[in-house]
């Protein structure tokens, strides 16, 4: 299973359902890194200094990161979505369909939504 380093804005529930799929995942507070406006280019080197992926749903400041960063532990970036479980699992799957996240960047997309007649 993966390790991860969830951001400081990325759902708690969602870090929950993680664990309990077998993912090994720290968050800010967790690391001691909360409330302290850490800097994006920060949080990722911190993630990769601990050989984590970061999770996020800060795609607009991540993707220009991944694509100027050498070199990261990896980057999954999620977009707002109130199913937690859901989110949790795609992560998951997206994860399972990998064999390395180190130095990709992983957008995991809530599904989209049938439109209504």
């Amino acid at each position: 299973m993966a390790q991860l380093y969830a951001d400081e804005d990325f759902p708690f529930p969602v870090v929950e359902r993680l664990r309990r799929l077998g993912h090994d995942v720290i968050t800010t507070l967790e690391a001691g890194r909360a409330n302290q406006a850490i800097a994006d280019t920060d949080q990722l080197s911190f993630a990769t200094s601990l050989g984590r992926a970061i999770l996020t749903r800060n795609r607009k400041h991540f993707i220009p990161l991944h694509k100027r960063s050498a070199h990261h532990a990896g980057i999954i970036s999620i977009t707002d979505d109130p199913d937690f479980d859901g989110q949790a699992t795609r992560i998951d799957a997206a994860l399972a369909g990998i064999s390395s996240v180190a130095d990709q960047h992983v957008r995991v997309n809530r599904p989209s939504r049938a439109a209504k007649p």
